[in-house]
């Protein structure tokens, strides 16, 4: 029996942050050792933060992250094995690697070979992908090292690396590192957050520790570290198949640390047994890393963490995911707080709540007054009373009510209800009298008055627009973000006046659809998160119909009545956008959907969602950066690419009128 106290860790960094981000991974060396561990993994890139973007391809960068890792990091490593992810520059290539440190001395660096290119991820533009059997040697801040595709003797215990992306495709780098008999493989990754995707890697890393007979190490970042992103953390350690560790998600603590004790005889054991195992011997020559180490004798049994697979609620999970993106933005960019223009509909009241948890939450992981010192430089000291959540949402969340002559009392008295019930500041005011003066100008320029029966848009326009300026204004005076609080269901058919209720420097919910926000919204009024409860003043604004109200009440104006039903604009969405379906194929599923209307009907949806999907990607390039939760974003800056002129799909759209027409017959 041979037991190793191995750990994984995630760490809040922040690119190019040379100071905070090596003393973070500090903090998570020390804690490992505190803990008595030996092996410690961390996340991708630590040392730079993993969103630098082109910022990679300046070589100082690349120099930077070396002396950090070489001359600050790797001391701190003395007894221990260690593991830190930098950008390297060797041969005019930059390289995305992992350096692993053993007692203190570098020892050589294993180099990503599959690079992560779709979706959010753009690393083939950054990095060289090495390739796999290769290695080669390189000066690091000085020092000689083996490069490439390596495996660690540490006196005689095998490690390898499989980095983020390896792990995701078909041919795993793991099942090579099986056959040259590694005891230990290590994962580093920048793991972003999505709905659902925690379950993948729960499978990969136990199938890993099951299938290549190894224990099995998965770091991960968390936070919202580069704008548009949120890494959840989630850190994992699995052994012969069984997880034995698992490490908290979306938490708000800047280093978590996550260790086991493991018996790597039972993983050598088990390949001795499999008839499938096959070693190969060809890779124990210039692959193998060899070096002496004193390991410690480990006679207790160590997890945390251990137990069933937690039960993921998404409207929890999309809370947390959100309070963390707008909490880190915050502090990270050393704005005071936020601005909310609360119309007493259900977005803008969604944005305000989810302000609310980035304060309550944060709280309750890390305590009101460690929350009150990270905003301190906002909110001065503490109260000589204590810190509470309601002070600190107070200070920090401002909610503004801009009301028309077409708006109603309903929602100004909802407005109200939702920032009494969230404890923020909240201010009321009218902007009637800009809305006439800009009409006014208008139609002397035109030489008419504008009415609804030939002005529609430029008049419920206007009344988005005049709207912005008082707020931006006062987001400007308070120092604080102002955010824009449209959603993905909008954002795809542009359903949002440009500079009026999309104006902001952030925009929380653009990553979700309506659908779901106002199913959010439900749950929060009556359950809430366990830790914070519900807002039962959000019933004001569930018993609403969503309305822009930007028509006089009597032409009882209403969001679907505009559009078409919020499901089904996000279920066309989706097959046209995510699925990539024809338009004729987008009825067709539709129409079967839907057997209760008439195709004609059905028609009309999926012809009105192309030509508005088209129509507005202008909008969609112009919107303020929002927060990725959500594999099936529409942020062309991150996921979804679409040409901003087109043909509109008329050729397509023409297929579909001629399919009623033969429906019809």
């Amino acid at each position: 029996m041979k037991r190793i106290h191995v750990a994984t860790a995630s760490v809040n960094q922040l690119p190019l942050d040379w100071d905070g981000n090596r003393d973070r991974i500090a903090r998570a060396i020390e804690m490992a050792r505190e803990r008595g561990v030996t092996v410690l993994c961390l996340p991708e890139l630590c040392v730079t933060g993993y969103g630098c973007e082109d910022a990679f391809h300046a070589p100082e960068v690349c120099e930077t992250a070396a002396q950090v890792a070489i001359r600050e990091l790797a001391p701190l490593t003395r007894g221990m094995v260690v593991s830190i992810g930098l950008p390297v520059l060797h041969r005019s290539g930059v390289y995305n690697a992992a350096l692993l440190c053993v007692n203190g001395v570098p020892i050589g660096m294993s180099a990503k070979g599959d690079l992560a290119g779709d979706g959010v991820h753009y690393e083939p533009r950054w990095f060289k992908p090495w390739p796999r059997t290769a290695t080669g040697r390189m000066k690091l801040a000085g020092i000689d090292l083996p490069i490439g595709d390596l495996v660690y003797d540490i006196a005689g215990v095998r490690l390898g690396f499989e980095i983020c992306e390896e792990a995701w495709v078909a041919h795993r780098v793991g099942a090579v590192l099986a056959h040259r008999a590694v005891d230990l493989v290590l994962n580093p990754s920048a793991s972003h957050f999505a709905f659902d995707k925690d379950t993948v890697r729960e499978r990969f890393v136990l199938e890993g520790s099951r299938a290549f007979g190894v224990t099995y190490l998965m770091a991960n970042l968390v936070g919202n570290e580069a704008g548009r992103l949120v890494y959840d953390g989630g850190c994992r350690i699995a052994s012969g198949g069984t997880m034995v560790a698992r490490g908290p998600r979306l938490h708000f603590a800047e280093v978590s640390v996550t260790d086991a004790v493991v018996d790597i005889d039972l993983g050598r054991s088990t390949r001795a047994r499999t008839a499938s195992f096959r070693a190969d011997p060809q890779y124990d020559t210039d692959s193998t890393v060899r070096v002496a180490f004193e390991w410690p004798t480990v006679d207790r049994a160590c997890s945390r963490g251990v137990g069933p697979v937690p039960q993921r609620d998404k409207r929890e999970e999309f809370t947390r995911a959100i309070s963390l993106c707008l909490f880190d933005y915050t502090r990270k960019s050393w704005s005071r707080g936020w601005v909310v223009s609360l119309s007493g509909g259900a977005d803008s009241a969604a944005v305000s709540t989810l302000c609310r948890h980035a304060i309550g939450l944060a709280a309750e992981e890390l305590g009101a007054e460690a929350v009150w010192h990270t905003f301190g430089y906002a909110l001065g000291p503490v109260p000589e009373n204590g810190a509470s959540v309601d002070e600190m949402v107070g200070r920090m969340l401002t909610t503004v009510y801009q009301g028309t002559e077409n708006s109603s009392d309903v929602t100004r008295d909802a407005a109200r209800a939702v920032a009494e019930g969230l404890s923020c500041r909240h201010v009321e005011w009218d902007v009637d009298v800009m809305v006439a003066a800009c009409t006014s100008r208008v139609a002397d320029a035109l030489g008419r008055p504008l009415t609804w029966q030939s002005d529609d848009i430029p008049l419920q326009n206007i009344q988005a627009r005049v709207r912005a300026p008082g707020v931006w204004m006062l987001a400007n005076a308070e120092s604080k973000l102002l955010l824009a609080t449209s959603n993905r269901s909008e954002a795809a058919v542009g359903y949002a006046t440009m500079d009026g209720d999309t104006a902001g420097g952030l925009s929380p919910i653009a990553g979700i659809d309506k659908a779901f926000l106002r199913d959010w919204l439900r749950w929060m009024e009556t359950d809430g998160t366990p830790a914070l409860g519900p807002v039962p003043q959000l019933r004001a604004v569930n018993v609403q119909q969503p309305t822009a109200e930007l028509r006089p009440q009597e032409m009882g104006q209403t969001d679907e009545d505009d559009l078409m039903p919020y499901p089904v604009l996000d279920a066309i969405e989706r097959l046209a956008i995510r699925d990539k379906y024809t338009p004729l194929s987008v009825f067709e599923l539709m129409r079967g959907r839907h057997p209760d209307r008439s195709p004609r009907e059905v028609a009309g949806w999926v012809d009105r969602f192309f030509k508005l999907w088209c129509r507005n990607q202008w909008k969609r390039e112009r919107y303020a950066p929002g927060f990725h939760v959500d594999d099936e974003n529409l942020d062309p800056r991150t996921w979804c690419r679409f040409p901003i002129l087109s043909s509109g799909f008329r050729r397509e759209l023409a297929q579909v009128q001629q399919r009623v027409k033969e429906l019809e017959a």
